[in-house]
């Protein structure tokens, strides 16, 4: 296939007209320079190593290099938890107590490459957890604390997990009742001080009292495996996507230029652990950059998360479309009466941000939201806006230094071919070698081929690219609706009827028609004070046929009190569909809300 041409900086007719005014340098304002002078190579130079030439190791990079350096009592993890506690991390206590729980492991005879799950919600003990194991070696995948015991169950008996850390509470409620068939789980710790007669239970406090806060970390590869995130598929069981340590290089990198992480930044990433941002950006960026990174324990709420920004005077702020939806619910009045004049920089990543939510950020905040895209499989962020150039509402951005990204045709004899025109929809591909590139799918290698055609990643997301090599994404591949001979991507039918002041959220979906194939189906949430009836309905049927013509725009409208989503806040338009046409519903196990 043709090569991707470099993107270019887009030109100021061409934009919406954002601030040039930044209380610091952001730290990528010559993007077209530094996108071809970047190598990965000069990226690894940025970091330590492991003492002696012995490989990279994550917890090294993240933790322990600024524990042995001038960092040491920098405040690395600020928690805030839910009751009103309020516990903060130094890079040396992060440290030792990362070095204590590596020890207990291998007191316990856990072994290098070993699986170590960790089931609980935004505490303490899950960062020390997530860092101590891999410290030590082996490979850690986060849980959401919401999965069943089903869900729980299946994702450990896939990744043959050896060590399981969670509360009492949620393993009494969700795990004792499957344990039975983990037969390779041999290892529970408990977060607590309580004692158990069961040899395989053990009191997180009594584990952490006995052990060396001292640790060497010994030789690691950066091709080790470390992280397992699962992902589910539309169909079938969750698919494990590997991780291995040198993708803290990228995790670094993009904190740097899609994060504008500064080294006097406090940093508050939204996300749960158990969704690949909140390991990938709630923990291992903001720590290998050195910044103090805030955690909440609570759930979302948009006045306490207001509260948070302007009490801890969080500079950059990480968080997802559904969240900001959900406060723009409730005005940019209620945003104006906090002082928020620390915060510098705003990103969105979970689903595309619509053109409005990137507007009213503007509005209410005083700066945009910046979308970015990137996935599980990806391991970090690969296209966004960044801080010192203008924002298309709407898009994804431009590639990072060091991604080659492109959209292509897939061609009958299995290849693919490049499409050069702009805004000519196809599938976004990704030149593969970047660090955090995930490498297989675990015990599925046909499964992991089959995403690769030579040296290219195929996404399975449909987007375009515009001539200033902005991406705009279209749909997931399997989303996609096709109508009359039109191929019609959901979100930009989404966005639409966003647009209507009635509408907070919106899914659409295809379903089947005799004549043209597929019509399109939306299904809306409304915004509080407004009351589902026909001519509403009619309402926004018109309002879509005016901002999209009569091919593209929904011939059917239901109204949902909530529609379903991932707990990383996706909208799942596969289970809107299954339950539409009576399908199977597949994996359920991230479902976060619903209302059938």
């Amino acid at each position: 296939m043709s090569r991707p041409a470099h993107p270019i900086e887009p030109s100021s007719d061409q934009i919406t007209k954002l601030s040039s005014s930044f209380s610091k340098v952001p730290n990528l304002t010559d993007y077209a320079g530094e996108y071809m002078r970047f190598t990965w190579r000069d990226a690894w130079r940025l970091l330590d190593g492991l003492p002696g030439e012995k490989g990279y190791n994550i917890a090294h990079e993240a933790v322990d290099r600024h524990a042995a350096g001038p960092k040491a009592d920098k405040v690395a993890i600020r928690w805030l938890g839910k009751s009103g506690d309020r516990r903060e991390f130094t890079y040396r206590d992060l440290s030792e107590a990362t070095s204590r729980f590596a020890n207990a492991l291998i007191n316990l005879g856990v072994l290098p490459g070993e699986r170590v799950f960790v089931l609980m919600g935004r505490l303490p003990e899950l960062y020390v957890a997530v860092l101590g194991a891999l410290k030590a070696r082996c490979v850690v995948s986060p849980l959401f604390s919401a999965f069943g015991p089903e869900p729980i169950a299946t994702r450990v008996e896939i990744g043959d997990g050896r060590v399981l850390v969670t509360t009492l509470g949620l393993y009494r409620r969700k795990v004792e009742s499957v344990r039975a068939k983990l037969a390779g789980l041999a290892h529970v710790i408990l977060v607590g001080d309580e004692t158990f007669e069961d040899a395989g239970l053990h009191a997180w406090s009594a584990l952490m009292e006995t052990a060396s806060a001292s640790f060497a970390i010994a030789p690691t590869d950066p091709e080790d495996m470390a992280l397992l995130h699962f992902t589910s598929g539309t169909t079938g069981r969750p698919k494990g996507a590997i991780h291995v340590h040198g993708a803290i290089a990228a995790h670094h990198m993009t904190g740097i230029y899609a994060l504008d992480l500064h080294d006097d930044d406090v940093f508050w990433c939204t996300a749960d652990p158990g969704w690949v941002t909140g390991t990938s950006y709630g923990i291992l960026a903001p720590l290998t950059n050195g910044v103090t990174s805030v955690v909440v324990e609570a759930e979302f709420d948009a006045q306490t998360w207001y509260s948070v920004l302007q009490r801890e005077r969080v500079n950059v702020w990480y968080t997802a479309p559904t969240a900001i939806r959900m406060m723009m619910r409730l005005g940019s009045d209620v945003v104006k009466s906090y002082d928020l004049s620390a915060l510098r920089f705003m990103a969105s990543v979970g689903e595309p941000l619509n053109p409005e939510a990137v507007v009213w950020g503007q509005e209410a905040f005083g700066i945009p939201f910046h979308d970015n895209w990137w996935q599980t499989e990806t391991g970090g962020i690969m296209i966004a806006n960044f801080a010192a150039l203008p924002i298309k509402p709407g898009s994804m951005g431009l590639p990072l230094p060091g991604i080659a990204a492109a959209i292509v045709r897939r061609l009958k004899n299995g290849g693919v071919d490049g499409i050069d025109t702009p805004m000519v929809e196809g599938e976004l591909a990704l030149r593969k070698g970047w660090p955090s590139m995930m490498r297989g799918y675990l015990n599925e290698e046909e499964r992991y081929r089959k995403c690769f055609v030579g040296d290219w990643y195929l996404t399975g997301d449909l987007a375009k690219r515009d001539s200033d090599g902005y991406f705009w994404f279209v749909g997931r591949a399997d989303d996609v609706i096709k109508s009359a001979g039109h191929l019609i991507g959901p979100f930009e039918v989404e966005s639409a009827l966003m647009e209507h002041p009635a509408v907070a959220e919106a899914a659409v979906i295809g379903i089947p028609d005799p004549t043209v194939g597929e019509v399109v189906k939306a299904f809306v949430a409304l915004k509080p004070g407004h009351e589902p009836n026909e001519n509403l309905r009619k309402e926004l049927l018109g309002h879509a046929r005016k901002r999209l013509g009569p091919a593209v725009s929904p011939k059917q409208i239901d109204f949902r009190a909530n529609l379903p989503k991932t707990r990383s806040g996706k909208i799942m338009r596969r289970l809107l569909r299954a339950r539409e046409l009576g399908l199977p519903e597949g994996d359920l196990s991230t479902l976060e809300s619903d209302e059938k």
